[in-house]
């Protein structure tokens, strides 16, 4: 046995290195959209271009190999879309600097991280009901699958209040890409063939860039640090910056509860009880990469449910993620290059993993009503709010109704009551 097979445990979670690594490539493709996209929306803030690029990749870089190496679990971490635009939309013109909402995030991660620490954040997880759980896991991947359809403009938002999405055109070429490589990918999948969702990544990348719809970018990029450390933690000492830091937080403690979850059970993680081995460890290495990335004025980091790519390719240790760090890592100087897979080849990669995904509601006990409606909300309300947290609360809120006025009032563990009050809070206040 090998140093390295001992330290990550590769023989007993039956994996290698090569499994690791291709895993870890289909992650890496699949969420290097953000070093582009977290750019361009944090400069909206005033957050220098060129530096919010290569602070986003070396955040994302450490923070994954802090998952790797600490955690040993295949969840990939990177600056998170959503609460980037909460920063540059919302935080930053009611901090007034993107400085001070830098400074927030920084807080966010503190303040999450004392909760670890606490062991609340984990009580919360483990009083979870096991088929809420599941159909956390299934929801996310339908919400992923969303992200895959609205990536190759499948679906498209119509900006019409009473039909919100529309289908595309076959005339998008990018639309008739996607839609070849899904087919292309589908059957390796079916055909059980070995790396089958990265394959399909690199022959659609390849037909896009004979198609003409990407491009190669040469060079290499000169990194700009200049937006990192300049966090202003203490001027989000501010009462007015109270409820604004609320919201963060809560986003925060249950998008990673539930992307977690979610990739817990589709890597076949879980322990005898259901539960995450090694939990505490993985939610402190996310609640310290929200500081971390506010504190290189990159926005929260945070896990990344595209880590369900790297995991149908056979991930299934922390290895798959200390490499995808590396991957950022490199990105920094080499960012050009990836402009060269577009949205139309990881697209089908999103949608076939949100299709692995979403069998765990098969497992779901649809005798049981009063715990079965929950997680049904659960399930459809994740990605048509396309939030991983608002889905889990009306989920959670739905589960202690239920229960209480069905007499059921013990099937519900104390903490799912307290976090449910939290959900309404939040839901009324918050947002």
């Amino acid at each position: 046995m090998t140093k390295l097979d001992s330290f990550f445990d590769l023989s007993g979670r039956k994996t290698t290195v090569a499994r690791e690594l291709r895993g870890a490539v289909a992650t890496f493709l699949t969420m290097a959209y953000i070093l582009v996209v977290n750019a361009n929306i944090l400069s909206s803030a005033g957050v220098p271009k060129d530096s919010a690029v290569a602070c986003t990749a070396l955040a994302a870089g450490v923070c994954c190999i802090l998952m790797g190496l600490v955690a040993n679990f295949p969840l990939a971490l990177a600056s998170g879309m959503g609460l980037n635009a909460v920063v540059a939309f919302g935080i930053t013109s009611k901090a007034g600097s993107w400085q001070t909402a830098m400074g927030v995030i920084v807080l966010d991660g503190l303040v999450t991280l004392a909760l670890v620490l606490a062991g609340l954040r984990e009580a919360v997880l483990r009083a979870i009901a096991r088929d809420l759980r599941l159909a956390i896991g299934a929801g996310i991947g339908l919400f992923i699958a969303l992200i895959g359809l609205v990536n190759a403009k499948i679906v498209m938002m119509s900006g019409i209040p009473d039909a919100p999405l529309q289908p595309g055109t076959l005339h998008d070429r990018a639309t008739l890409i996607a839609l070849v490589g899904l087919l292309i990918t589908a059957v390796l999948v079916a055909r059980e063939v070995t790396g089958a969702i990265l394959i399909g990544i690199v022959v659609t990348t390849i037909v896009a860039l004979f198609a003409g719809i990407t491009q190669f970018q040469h060079g290499w990029a000169k990194p700009d640090f200049s937006a990192a450390f300049k966090a202003d933690v203490r001027g989000a000492l501010r009462w007015d910056l109270v409820p604004v830091l609320f919201s963060v937080i809560m986003v925060d403690f249950f998008d990673t509860l539930g992307t977690a979850t979610a990739i817990a059970e589709e890597a076949d993680l879980m322990d005898a009880s259901g539960n995450i081995p090694g939990a505490r460890r993985i939610l402190i290495i996310d609640s310290i990469s929200a500081s971390i990335g506010g504190m290189l004025g990159a926005s929260s980091v945070t896990c990344y449910i595209e880590s369900a790519a790297g995991v149908a390719e056979g991930a299934r240790t922390g290895l798959h993620t200390v490499f995808v760090g590396v991957f950022f890592l490199i990105s920094i100087f080499a960012a050009p290059w990836l402009g060269v897979v577009p949205p139309a080849a990881t697209a089908p990669a999103l949608i076939l993993v949100g299709f692995l995904m979403i069998s765990q509601m098969a497992k779901v006990n649809f005798d049981d009503h009063s715990t079965a409606i929950p997680a049904f909300i659960t399930l459809i309300t994740i990605p048509l709010t396309y939030s991983i947290a608002h889905g889990i609360g009306y989920g959670f809120i739905a589960f202690v109704v239920i229960k209480l006025l069905s007499g059921k009032l013990r099937d519900a563990h104390p903490l799912m009551y307290l976090t449910s009050a939290a959900f309404g809070a939040y839901f009324w206040w918050g947002r």
